[in-house]
């Protein structure tokens, strides 16, 4: 007798694959519908249809392109039987089941790519920059409220407020689903390349969850930070941050051990790292830094930052001090609390723990940082270099309760332990 698909695979097949599917779901259909709040709805119905049917039927051979396709119906589904949709079925025709998505205008500076659309439209500045990135995070990277929340250090219902105003400001403003053209995309671009950082930081060192690295994210944010590059070749700061993402996805190799464990960056095997896009990295600083005009912008600071680390062929010969004069520049250029702790590490190294702990110590008052468990990490660190272990353990024992992640939490029960 043949098996029956049990329900507990199929859940977590779902899961997963709605998981990374449902950005390219959703922008793929916002294209049709022209609407991010209906296409994201869309989605949604395709993830209970998945719920039904995979389980009895098993998971199909393509998931994604079934949940693109079940997607596609829906719609045809959802506009016929609303009302309110009529003037949207209107605009892409009465058979979109058997009609391809509408041709674009033939324009040599237009991308034939529906992420990049997704990020242009939902960083429109009818929107506040953190409804913004709010918004992008949400549909393009597929994070929880949750995760936003705790990547812009603010509470969660705040993030689910900002998320439903935006897609309800970009529905009753009828805002298109395009890469605009001109001075409205040099205006978009400083929150766009925002979002696309933060889509990668999540892929980077992901906020919770079992895995410590999430690449498709990773994949996503850097194949759009290229797209842009080509796009506008004279912005510094597109080649800027594609040179950050490049120096940084140049780790991913050996960010984490043979059980999916993270290693640390004084303890990675730097013959892992990726050399073709660490040179990648330096071709994309070098062309940011041909093109500036002015003193160097974030991204600008933060890959020259990298830079250093992929120069750098042994943990030992990193130029500390480099980093932390990068760092102080950083935080005149865009302050931040998150700024000045990484500043922090970089002057415990170049000066000693001393001097550093005094700047974290600075820090415990920030209400921003008051939940985020890289703080009491990094004091931990100091004050074990310090020889004080007893309170070293103290701020491990309190990173690890902190952290949403249950690899970096195992991290810092392991250092909690060996302060004894």
């Amino acid at each position: 007798m043949e098996q029956q698909p049990t329900a507990a695979p199929a859940g977590h097949a779902i899961e997963t694959v709605f998981r990374l599917e449902s950005p390219r779901v959703v922008a793929g259909v916002a294209r049709i519908v022209r609407d991010v709040g209906i296409a994201e709805e869309l989605a949604q119905d395709a993830l209970v249809a998945a719920l039904e049917q995979w389980p009895r039927d098993g998971v199909p051979d393509n998931p994604g392109a079934w949940l693109m396709a079940t997607a596609r119906h829906r719609a045809v589904d959802l506009v016929r039987r609303r009302e309110r949709y009529a003037r949207k079925l209107a605009e892409i025709g009465r058979d979109l089941e058997t009609t391809a998505a509408p041709e674009e205008p033939a324009d040599p500076d237009d991308i034939d790519d529906d992420l990049l659309r997704l990020v242009f439209t939902t960083c429109h500045p009818v929107l506040s920059a953190e409804a913004r990135t709010a918004l992008t995070l949400r549909l393009l990277g597929g994070l929880t409220t949750a995760e936003i929340a705790r990547a812009y250090l603010v509470p969660e219902p705040t993030i689910a407020q900002r998320i439903v105003r935006a897609k309800r400001t970009l529905a009753t403003r009828n805002i298109a689903f395009e890469v605009p053209y001109g001075p409205d995309r040099a205006a978009r671009l400083g929150s766009v390349l925002d979002v696309i950082y933060l889509i990668f930081n999540e892929g980077y060192a992901a906020t919770s969850g079992d895995d410590w690295l999430r690449p498709s994210l990773c994949e996503d944010a850097l194949r759009l930070a290229r797209i842009l590059s080509s796009l506008m070749p004279k912005e510094p700061e597109v080649h800027a941050l594609t040179s950050l993402l490049e120096f940084q996805a140049s780790r991913a190799p050996a960010r984490t051990g043979p059980d999916g464990a993270p290693v640390l960056l004084r303890d990675q095997n730097r013959r892992r790292w990726n050399r073709m896009l660490v040179a990648r990295g330096i071709n994309a600083l070098a062309r940011a830094e041909a093109t500036a005009t002015g003193t160097p912008g974030p991204y600008a600071l933060q890959a020259a930052i990298a830079a250093c680390h992929a120069h750098a062929y042994t943990y030992e010969e990193t130029d500390w001090t480099a980093i932390a004069t990068l760092y102080g520049l950083l935080a005149v250029r865009s302050p931040s609390p998150v700024v000045e702790l990484n500043r922090a590490v970089a002057v415990s190294h170049a000066e000693g723990p001393g001097p550093a702990l005094e700047i974290v110590d600075r820090l415990t008052a920030e209400p921003a940082l008051r939940d985020y468990h890289l703080l009491p990490s990094v004091r931990g660190d100091l004050l074990a270099r310090l020889g004080r272990p007893a309170e070293a353990r103290a701020e491990f024992v309190r990173a690890a309760f902190l952290a949403r992640n249950e690899r970096e939490r195992e991290l810092l029960q392991a250092r909690a332990r060996e302060c004894g």
